[in-house]
């Protein structure tokens, strides 16, 4: 029985079953639609602010060189980092360094 319950498609069922129990559970106690002192239950969260527009279009200009920065340092570290010993790999991976910082320089040049 024990074997049973340890196969992924009867784990699946039992955690989904608890799950949803648990997602009732919750809606009983949450506030609903029917309590007047609870109006703003579905309002933007702003402080106690009322704002009237809350639609933000958040601008993602700064952030894209800062994550594709990122991203070149863990891939450079981790290809100079699982590269075999050696002379000529040591050269390889210096110039695997160089191309990245002429990438990054190309990437921060204002």
């Amino acid at each position: 029985m024990t074997l049973l319950l340890l196969t992924p498609p009867i784990a699946f069922i039992v955690v989904g079953v608890f799950v949803w129990i648990q997602y009732r559970g919750m809606k009983i106690l949450s506030a609903g639609e029917t309590w007047p002192e609870q109006k703003g239950k579905y309002e933007a969260y702003a402080c106690g602010e009322d704002v009237q527009n809350h639609k933000v279009k958040p601008d993602y200009s700064e952030f894209f060189p800062f994550a594709f920065f990122f991203t070149i340092m863990h891939v450079v570290a981790l290809v100079v980092a699982t590269m075999p010993g050696g002379m000529a790999n040591a050269i390889l991976a210096a110039g695997y360094l160089l191309s990245a910082v002429i990438a990054l320089f190309v990437l921060f040049r204002r």
